[in-house]
């Protein structure tokens, strides 16, 4: 099994070697095969965009969703080139704005949570401990992979420029672990991902869906009083990106419930607005409804029944 990890860390090291100009020509023919092609998962593209912007005509949502599957094919690449890109190179292409207020927070011996989308390039964000001070520690939460030999791979990647990668299941853990050491953490989370049913827990309208959210990031920061920043991500242009980081407060025990949470999404909305063709539109977002959760919800035990929908419905009574 380590053979199959040293091949395919080798095989896409070298390919990250090309220059980026290479790369995008080989991103050009990634976009053909997945659009033209394999059609990948197309149909869903199309739904998400014309439920989220019902205003824009069908010529409009057919550019953004080909502006999206061009987007798509260049995250690829620009992962791979991730491999070997110097910290020269990635500062160069991937520029952060309002990490001052960052600075301050840590300096004061605050650490400081940062909402993160599946928007624009969110690999290169790991950049991120090259543009703050020496006193912060930055990580971001992630999911371990079930492959061991992808899940070394990308830890790795991710690893490159400092910023250390934290299994979810042990992020309160190792937050206590800093807090006893006196080290102040710039923590990244990606919050946007669906939950799963027994994790739902607040619906709020996004992108013009009734969407089930994730409110444990916001449970973790208010619990460990973390300063709140949002990063805004834009692509200035084909292989750069710029993220500003957007104070939201440094005292979020004092924000009511699922505040943090709704105002990450009005941020996160708003940012996808501003570009929608570099959102992670192939993801099935919308999938839980909340028709379904009020299914399989039961009053009395306050649980969430996981078993056959069909079965449910029959027990119910419902046809």
């Amino acid at each position: 099994m380590k053979a199959t990890y040293y091949i395919i860390h080798t095989t896409m090291y070298l390919i990250s070697l090309l220059p980026l100009w290479i790369l995008y020509r080989i991103s050009d023919g990634i976009y053909h095969i997945i659009y033209h092609i394999a059609k990948y998962r197309r149909p869903l593209v199309r739904k998400h965009l014309k439920d989220s912007f019902p205003e824009k005509s069908e010529t409009e949502i057919i550019k953004i969703e080909k502006g999206f599957y061009s987007w798509f094919a260049d995250y690829i690449v620009e992962t791979i080139k991730l491999f070997s890109m110097s910290e020269r190179q990635i500062r160069k292409r991937m520029k952060f704005k309002g990490t001052e207020e960052l600075d301050i927070c840590v300096a004061n011996g605050q650490s400081c949570g940062i909402y993160l989308g599946h928007h624009c390039n969110w690999e290169w964000i790991t950049s991120l401990p090259l543009w703050t001070t020496g006193k912060a520690h930055c990580a971001q939460i992630y999911h371990v992979l079930e492959n061991k030999q992808f899940n070394n791979l990308f830890l790795r990647l991710r690893q490159r420029f400092g910023a250390e990668c934290i299994p979810m299941a042990e992020t309160l853990r190792q937050i206590a672990r800093y807090k006893q050491d006196n080290q102040p953490i710039v923590l990244g989370y990606i919050s946007d991902q669906v939950p799963f049913w027994n994790n739902i827990h607040h619906w709020l309208d996004f992108l013009n869906h009734d969407t089930p959210v994730l409110t444990g990031t916001e449970k973790l920061m208010r619990s460990t009083k973390q300063a709140v920043f949002y990063a805004d991500v834009r692509r200035i242009r084909r292989g750069y990106y710029e993220c500003e980081l957007i104070p939201i407060t440094r005292h979020p025990e004092t924000t009511g419930q699922w505040e943090l949470t709704d105002t990450y999404f009005a941020m996160l909305e708003k940012s996808i607005r501003n570009v929608p063709e570099c959102y992670l539109w192939t993801h099935n977002r919308w999938k839980r409804t909340r028709e379904e959760f009020n299914i399989r919800y039961d009053t009395v035990t306050g649980k969430v029944d996981l078993g056959n929908l069909d079965d449910i419905k029959k027990r119910k009574g419902i046809k």
